[in-house]
């Protein structure tokens, strides 16, 4: 897939792509999806339970709000470091995502999906929320300065790169999306290969907890 500089565009051109292929997987441009800690089947999320990382971040959305775990409790959170000016991986992702809501009918309102930007530069506050709408009215971006990203993303074990191409550049970035029980606990890592049936299911578990 063509990589663009327009968030909106490179939703389209997901969209486009997804439609002919007739899928939700998608071969990412050397994206990272890998967990040092945990176990998984290929159908099922990798189980972090009690994991000393991922445990917080404080971040600002793009209404200008601070935000951290704390502010979702009761919610089961699903979060995603990406950016939006990724050709193929984050517009897949989210796509997912957005299935996931619908399949979750009335517990949607339980969900809440966070997207962290590894491109705080480029991300300004209003090009989030225009990209994040466009997938959800419920999804939320987060951003801050360059050193508040590299310290959530070291928080939650995410490697990114800024890489050069031509004149510009884009990012390589861990592919996982994290999930957080009603309590704000790390649970689960799912990786990019797995479907939106698979993300549910996941999501489904945690939502039948106790609150």
């Amino acid at each position: 897939m063509p990589s663009t500089s327009s968030p909106i565009a490179s939703r389209r051109l997901a969209l486009a792509w997804l439609t002919a292929s007739g899928t939700l997987l998608l071969a990412g441009c050397d994206q990272l999806a890998s967990a040092s800690h945990g176990s998984a089947s290929p159908s099922k999320g990798i189980d972090i339970s009690g994991a000393y990382y991922a445990r917080n971040f404080k971040l600002t959305d793009f209404n200008g709000q601070t935000r951290s775990l704390s502010d979702f409790k009761d919610k089961v959170v699903m979060l995603y470091f990406g950016f939006t000016q990724c050709p193929d991986v984050c517009p897949t992702a989210l796509i997912r995502a957005a299935s996931l809501m619908q399949q979750l009918g009335t517990q949607a309102d339980d969900q809440q999906l966070i997207f962290i930007t590894v491109d705080p530069e480029r991300d300004t506050p209003e090009m989030l929320r225009e990209y994040m709408t466009a997938f959800h009215p419920s999804f939320l971006a987060l951003t801050g300065s360059n050193q508040d990203i590299r310290q959530t993303a070291d928080e939650f074990r995410v490697y990114y790169k800024k890489v050069p191409t031509g004149s510009s550049y884009t990012m390589d970035h861990t592919a996982l999306n994290y999930l957080f029980d009603r309590q704000g606990s790390i649970r689960v890592a799912l990786r990019h290969e797995q479907t939106a049936d698979d993300y549910t299911g996941e999501v489904r578990k945690l939502l039948a907890e106790p609150a």
